[in-house]
């Protein structure tokens, strides 16, 4: 699949997600500050930056795990069918777990993650968003924490993806195709 050529405009920088994840971890820190090992669940695999920068700043025993779930494809849009790809290594009952999400667009993946993980019992099961897209919302779900909302734009950077292009871009720019 050839794609179009695109130009990626910046929209959130480096510096300003930086901030805002010092932030959130104060905040997650704040919440979870009785517990004796807080299992961070990355989704990936848009989630690697965000999880790496947020742990780097809690404060608190953490475990890091990941899920692998899949509902774009290489394509722009969800397909609304989530399929898991890789999942936890160890078992999560009685435990505190925080969900790791790149960006909560039609609610899909997170909503279908969160009834998955409530099945195994956790202690405490939270989760956090750096970007939400809430005006694309198709399924009634919120991230406990968000860094950004966004407006109905694709955007990549920041481990964030369009065909497994762009992950390594330090901030959050919008793809925008040229006439």
């Amino acid at each position: 699949m050839t794609q179009r050529p695109y130009v990626i405009d910046e929209m959130i920088s480096a510096k300003a997600i930086a901030a805002r994840i010092e932030a959130l971890a104060s905040e997650i820190a704040a919440e979870f500050s009785d517990t004796n090992k807080l299992v961070v669940v990355g989704l990936l695999r848009g989630s690697f930056v965000f999880i790496a920068d947020l742990v780097r700043e809690l404060h608190l025993p953490v475990e890091v795990d990941f899920l692998e779930v899949s509902s774009y494809g290489d394509a722009m849009e969800s397909s609304r069918e989530v399929r898991v790809l890789k999942d936890l290594r160890a078992a999560i009952e009685g435990r505190d777990v925080l969900v790791v999400e790149d960006i909560v667009d039609t609610g899909y993946t997170l909503s279908h993650v969160l009834r998955l993980l409530e099945t195994r019992g956790p202690a405490r099961l939270r989760t956090i968003a750096l970007l939400d897209k809430p005006t694309r919302r198709e399924v009634e779900i919120r991230a406990d924490w968000t860094g950004f909302e966004i407006p109905d734009e694709f955007v990549v950077g920041y481990g964030i993806d369009y065909a497994q292009r762009n992950r390594n871009l330090p901030y959050i720019g919008k793809v925008r195709f040229p006439e």
